[in-house]
């Protein structure tokens, strides 16, 4: 007959006890893994219901305004004359300025501190302020552009105009694009780089050829987001003196930069702002005409992005 070792059996105990915990602690795991999923679906598909609701009723509000004649007349007293022509066309030319500006200030400065500059504490400093910059409140931008546009630069934006405007917009979302931008020039392989090295490329030659066009698509994504969120914003333009009403159009040169102007987001804060029920209706067009606006710039920037992907 023999005896079993004292010793093992103890560790056998032992691995059976520890076997047993761990079993239990992947379970609860897995359960709370699915508890979160589940908690996680329902967040998005009330947030969905939220938003189709809100869009349904502005639909049927504002529907039956979106015509002709609302896009192709001034704001005015009278809610059934009433258009948004000045705001749709400010906004237009806004837009335009902010994605001429964002885009090669953007991206050029997402480059140049990924690609070019040491790693030194100045790097450091200037990454920490640009991601703290991208939380900073709108309408301390807007102070900023009423100090700095407005004021000091009024021989060259002439005070409240579409070119003041467009710079504090830009300065916005600039961060956005700076972030967008360095992260997909990470997301591109070190092996590019080093192959364009070996063949005697210099390094603005492989950012250029290489990195560069293989990173744009991410870099247009954080475009697109910029721009979206530039469209929409409301209060650093009023702070920086925007109007609410504009009986006149912008002149299609550089002189027009010049000009007064406003925006939709204006225009439909405007009209919601006033106690006549008939202007709800016009509000509610306003933003069915931002929306269409907004998915035509949209659908614009991902169309170059899928091209830059293929």
């Amino acid at each position: 007959m023999t005896t079993s070792n004292p010793q093992s059996f103890e560790r056998e105990s032992s691995w059976n006890i520890d076997q047993a915990t761990f079993l239990k602690a992947l379970r609860q795991r897995y359960t709370f893994d699915k508890v979160f999923a589940t908690l996680a679906l329902l967040a998005v598909v009330f947030s969905l219901f939220v938003l189709a609701v809100l869009l349904i009723d502005v639909f049927i509000d504002g529907i039956g305004r979106v015509n002709w004649s609302f896009l192709t007349s001034f704001p005015s007293r009278r809610p059934a004359e009433a258009g948004l022509v000045s705001a749709l066309v400010g906004t237009v030319w806004v837009m335009v300025l902010v994605a001429l500006i964002t885009f090669p200030v953007g991206v050029g400065a997402g480059v140049f501190l990924e690609e070019f500059i040491s790693d030194n504490w100045f790097a450091r400093a200037i990454e920490i302020n640009i991601s703290n910059l991208a939380a900073v409140p709108s309408i301390i931008y807007g102070l900023l552009g009423l100090q700095v546009f407005v004021r000091v630069m009024f021989p060259i934006t002439q005070g409240r105009s579409i070119l003041s405007g467009a710079l504090t917009l830009s300065l916005l979302v600039l961060p956005i694009v700076i972030i967008a931008t360095r992260e997909s020039l990470r997301a591109v392989p070190g092996s590019i780089r080093q192959a364009g090295f070996a063949l005697g490329a210099t390094r603005w030659q492989v950012v250029r050829e290489h990195v560069l066009p293989l990173a744009m698509p991410g870099v247009l994504t954080g475009v697109i987001l910029a721009l979206s969120r530039a469209i929409g914003e409301t209060a650093p333009l009023i702070t920086i003196g925007a109007l609410t009403y504009i009986p006149f159009l912008p002149e299609l040169s550089l002189k027009g930069l010049q000009s007064p102007f406003t925006v939709l987001p204006i225009q439909i804060f405007n009209w919601v702002s006033r106690p006549q029920a008939d202007f709800y209706s016009l509000a509610a067009g306003g933003i069915i005409v931002l929306m269409v606006v907004l998915l035509l710039m949209n659908a614009t920037a991902i169309y170059l992005r899928n091209r830059f992907q293929k």
